[in-house]
Protein backbone atom coordinates (compact mmCIF):
# COMPACT_ATOMS: atom_id res chain seq x y z
CA UNK A 1 0.00 0.00 0.00
CA UNK A 2 1.85 3.51 -1.23
CA UNK A 3 0.19 6.86 0.67
CA UNK A 4 0.05 9.40 -2.02
CA UNK A 5 -1.65 12.26 0.42
CA UNK A 6 -3.08 12.77 3.47
CA UNK A 7 -6.74 14.37 4.76
CA UNK A 8 -9.46 15.42 2.27
CA UNK A 9 -11.10 18.75 1.23
CA UNK A 10 -14.33 16.79 0.58
CA UNK A 11 -17.72 18.08 2.65
CA UNK A 12 -19.39 14.63 3.14
CA UNK A 13 -21.86 15.30 6.36
CA UNK A 14 -21.39 11.81 7.47
CA UNK A 15 -17.62 11.66 7.78
CA UNK A 16 -14.98 12.76 10.25
CA UNK A 17 -12.06 12.56 8.80
CA UNK A 18 -11.58 16.21 7.64
CA UNK A 19 -11.52 17.19 10.90
CA UNK A 20 -9.02 14.59 12.76
CA UNK A 21 -6.75 14.33 9.80
CA UNK A 22 -6.95 17.99 8.20
CA UNK A 23 -6.83 19.78 4.87
CA UNK A 24 -6.07 17.48 1.29
CA UNK A 25 -1.95 17.62 1.12
CA UNK A 26 -0.49 15.68 -1.95
CA UNK A 27 2.77 13.64 -0.89
CA UNK A 28 5.56 14.66 -2.89
CA UNK A 29 5.85 12.73 -6.48
CA UNK A 30 9.85 12.37 -6.15
CA UNK A 31 9.03 10.70 -2.54
CA UNK A 32 6.26 8.84 -3.45
CA UNK A 33 8.34 7.66 -6.88
CA UNK A 34 11.01 6.74 -4.61
CA UNK A 35 8.54 4.93 -2.00
CA UNK A 36 7.68 2.93 -5.26
CA UNK A 37 11.16 1.91 -6.29
CA UNK A 38 11.83 0.37 -2.87
CA UNK A 39 9.01 -1.53 -2.75
CA UNK A 40 9.47 -3.01 -6.15
CA UNK A 41 12.92 -3.50 -5.52
CA UNK A 42 11.94 -5.36 -2.27
CA UNK A 43 9.95 -8.23 -4.43
CA UNK A 44 6.51 -6.26 -4.27
CA UNK A 45 3.99 -7.21 -7.30
CA UNK A 46 1.17 -4.39 -6.49
CA UNK A 47 1.35 -1.29 -5.40
CA UNK A 48 -1.78 -0.31 -3.93
CA UNK A 49 -2.40 3.75 -4.32
CA UNK A 50 -4.29 5.03 -1.36
CA UNK A 51 -5.99 8.38 0.03
CA UNK A 52 -9.31 9.42 0.71
CA UNK A 53 -9.21 11.21 -2.71
CA UNK A 54 -6.99 9.68 -5.01
CA UNK A 55 -8.47 11.88 -7.83
CA UNK A 56 -7.20 15.19 -6.11
CA UNK A 57 -3.98 14.17 -6.54
CA UNK A 58 -1.30 17.34 -7.07
CA UNK A 59 -3.92 20.34 -7.00
CA UNK A 60 -1.54 21.89 -5.04
CA UNK A 61 1.00 21.60 -8.43
CA UNK A 62 0.74 23.18 -11.71
CA UNK A 63 0.85 20.94 -14.69
CA UNK A 64 1.22 17.38 -12.21
CA UNK A 65 -2.00 15.22 -11.32
CA UNK A 66 -2.90 11.70 -10.61
CA UNK A 67 -1.79 10.74 -14.41
CA UNK A 68 1.42 12.35 -14.70
CA UNK A 69 2.01 9.93 -11.12
CA UNK A 70 0.62 7.15 -12.78
CA UNK A 71 2.59 7.49 -15.88
CA UNK A 72 5.94 8.06 -13.87
CA UNK A 73 5.07 5.34 -11.91
CA UNK A 74 4.10 2.46 -14.72
CA UNK A 75 7.74 3.37 -16.28
CA UNK A 76 9.35 2.22 -13.93
CA UNK A 77 10.90 -0.84 -14.55
CA UNK A 78 10.11 -3.93 -13.03
CA UNK A 79 7.11 -7.00 -13.05
CA UNK A 80 4.66 -5.53 -10.88
CA UNK A 81 1.44 -3.83 -11.37
CA UNK A 82 -0.77 -0.61 -10.33
CA UNK A 83 -4.08 -0.70 -8.46
CA UNK A 84 -6.24 2.40 -7.60
CA UNK A 85 -8.48 3.03 -4.74
CA UNK A 86 -10.79 5.14 -3.18
CA UNK A 87 -11.54 7.84 -6.52
CA UNK A 88 -14.43 10.65 -5.74
CA UNK A 89 -16.81 9.90 -8.44
CA UNK A 90 -16.64 13.91 -9.84
CA UNK A 91 -12.51 13.25 -10.36
CA UNK A 92 -12.94 10.70 -12.70
CA UNK A 93 -11.65 12.40 -16.45
CA UNK A 94 -10.84 11.40 -19.52
CA UNK A 95 -7.03 11.93 -19.07
CA UNK A 96 -7.83 9.52 -16.22
CA UNK A 97 -9.26 6.28 -17.97
CA UNK A 98 -6.58 6.85 -21.08
CA UNK A 99 -3.55 6.44 -19.04
CA UNK A 100 -5.36 3.36 -17.31
CA UNK A 101 -6.17 2.48 -20.73
CA UNK A 102 -3.02 2.59 -22.20
CA UNK A 103 -0.36 1.41 -19.46
CA UNK A 104 -0.45 -2.39 -19.30
CA UNK A 105 0.85 -2.43 -15.72
CA UNK A 106 -2.42 -0.46 -14.08
CA UNK A 107 -5.02 -2.83 -13.25
CA UNK A 108 -7.99 -2.81 -15.33
CA UNK A 109 -9.95 -1.81 -11.82
CA UNK A 110 -11.49 1.37 -10.37
CA UNK A 111 -12.71 2.01 -7.02
CA UNK A 112 -15.15 4.33 -6.40
CA UNK A 113 -17.28 4.97 -3.65
CA UNK A 114 -21.20 6.30 -4.92
CA UNK A 115 -22.58 6.57 -1.20
CA UNK A 116 -25.98 6.50 -2.24
CA UNK A 117 -28.32 6.95 -5.82
CA UNK A 118 -30.35 9.21 -4.86
CA UNK A 119 -30.59 12.73 -5.75
CA UNK A 120 -31.98 13.58 -2.54
CA UNK A 121 -29.65 11.63 -0.25
CA UNK A 122 -26.82 12.34 -2.06
CA UNK A 123 -27.35 16.07 -1.37
CA UNK A 124 -27.56 15.53 2.09
CA UNK A 125 -24.80 13.54 1.96
CA UNK A 126 -22.99 16.63 0.57
CA UNK A 127 -21.91 14.77 -2.42
CA UNK A 128 -20.92 15.49 -5.36
CA UNK A 129 -22.98 14.28 -8.67
CA UNK A 130 -26.57 12.85 -9.26
CA UNK A 131 -28.18 9.83 -9.98
CA UNK A 132 -28.10 10.88 -13.70
CA UNK A 133 -24.44 11.80 -13.65
CA UNK A 134 -23.56 8.60 -11.75
CA UNK A 135 -24.88 6.43 -14.43
CA UNK A 136 -23.01 8.35 -17.15
CA UNK A 137 -19.98 8.04 -15.46
CA UNK A 138 -20.05 4.12 -15.04
CA UNK A 139 -21.16 3.78 -18.92
CA UNK A 140 -18.55 5.68 -19.89
CA UNK A 141 -15.80 4.14 -18.14
CA UNK A 142 -16.76 0.55 -18.90
CA UNK A 143 -16.79 2.08 -22.90
CA UNK A 144 -13.16 3.85 -22.21
CA UNK A 145 -12.17 0.15 -20.55
CA UNK A 146 -13.81 -2.40 -21.96
CA UNK A 147 -13.63 -5.50 -18.85
CA UNK A 148 -13.03 -3.27 -16.09
CA UNK A 149 -14.04 -4.57 -12.84
CA UNK A 150 -15.49 -1.46 -10.86
CA UNK A 151 -16.20 -1.32 -7.13
CA UNK A 152 -18.38 0.81 -5.04
CA UNK A 153 -19.93 1.38 -1.57
CA UNK A 154 -23.43 2.51 -0.40
CA UNK A 155 -24.27 3.67 3.26
CA UNK A 156 -28.17 2.52 3.82
CA UNK A 157 -30.08 4.21 6.45
CA UNK A 158 -29.16 7.72 6.16
CA UNK A 159 -31.33 10.14 8.27
CA UNK A 160 -34.29 10.93 5.91
CA UNK A 161 -33.43 7.64 4.02
CA UNK A 162 -37.37 6.39 2.93
CA UNK A 163 -38.44 2.95 1.34
CA UNK A 164 -38.64 5.05 -1.96
CA UNK A 165 -35.45 6.45 -1.49
CA UNK A 166 -34.25 2.19 -0.56
CA UNK A 167 -36.23 0.75 -3.54
CA UNK A 168 -34.01 3.56 -6.11
CA UNK A 169 -31.09 2.23 -4.82
CA UNK A 170 -31.92 -1.24 -5.19
CA UNK A 171 -33.16 -0.55 -8.79
CA UNK A 172 -29.55 1.40 -9.37
CA UNK A 173 -27.41 -1.10 -8.36
CA UNK A 174 -29.44 -3.74 -10.42
CA UNK A 175 -29.11 -1.82 -13.49
CA UNK A 176 -24.94 -1.23 -12.84
CA UNK A 177 -24.22 -4.86 -12.16
CA UNK A 178 -21.01 -3.39 -10.15
CA UNK A 179 -18.40 -6.56 -10.26
CA UNK A 180 -17.75 -5.54 -6.52
CA UNK A 181 -19.93 -3.94 -3.92
CA UNK A 182 -19.91 -3.09 -0.46
CA UNK A 183 -22.55 -1.63 2.12
CA UNK A 184 -22.70 -0.20 5.33
CA UNK A 185 -25.22 0.70 7.91
CA UNK A 186 -25.35 4.46 8.35
CA UNK A 187 -23.14 5.33 11.94
CA UNK A 188 -23.97 8.11 13.90
CA UNK A 189 -20.68 10.14 14.47
CA UNK A 190 -20.25 12.42 16.79
CA UNK A 191 -19.53 16.14 15.42
CA UNK A 192 -20.77 15.87 12.51
CA UNK A 193 -23.56 17.65 10.22
CA UNK A 194 -25.36 14.50 9.98
CA UNK A 195 -25.53 13.99 13.41
CA UNK A 196 -28.01 16.39 13.58
CA UNK A 197 -30.14 15.61 11.17
CA UNK A 198 -33.51 14.31 11.63
CA UNK A 199 -34.95 11.33 10.32
CA UNK A 200 -33.59 8.55 12.34
CA UNK A 201 -33.82 5.07 10.26
CA UNK A 202 -34.10 2.27 13.14
CA UNK A 203 -31.29 0.32 13.45
CA UNK A 204 -33.32 -3.20 12.39
CA UNK A 205 -34.24 -1.42 9.29
CA UNK A 206 -30.51 -0.19 8.55
CA UNK A 207 -29.76 -4.05 8.50
CA UNK A 208 -32.58 -5.38 6.85
CA UNK A 209 -31.64 -3.01 3.75
CA UNK A 210 -28.07 -3.89 3.59
CA UNK A 211 -28.42 -7.54 3.98
CA UNK A 212 -31.21 -6.89 0.93
CA UNK A 213 -28.77 -5.45 -1.25
CA UNK A 214 -26.15 -7.59 -0.46
CA UNK A 215 -28.35 -10.53 -0.99
CA UNK A 216 -28.89 -9.25 -4.62
CA UNK A 217 -25.31 -9.04 -5.26
CA UNK A 218 -24.05 -12.21 -4.30
CA UNK A 219 -26.38 -12.97 -7.36
CA UNK A 220 -24.77 -10.59 -9.42
CA UNK A 221 -21.71 -11.49 -8.36
CA UNK A 222 -22.16 -14.83 -9.24
CA UNK A 223 -23.12 -14.30 -12.43
CA UNK A 224 -20.14 -12.25 -13.26
CA UNK A 225 -17.74 -14.84 -12.10
CA UNK A 226 -19.53 -17.46 -13.75
CA UNK A 227 -19.03 -15.60 -17.17
CA UNK A 228 -14.96 -15.55 -16.13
Amino acid sequence: YLKIAEGCNRGCTFCVIPSIRGPYGSIEPDKVLRKAEEHINAGAKELVLVAQDIGSYGREMEGYDLSSLLKDMASISGDFRIRLLYLYPTAVNDELLSVIADEDKICRYLDIPLQHSEDKILKAMGRGGTKESHRRMIMHIREAIPGITLRTTFIVGFPGETEDDFKGLKDFVMEMRFERLGVFTYSREEGTPAAKMKGNVPKKTKEMRRDGIMKMQSYISLEKNRAL
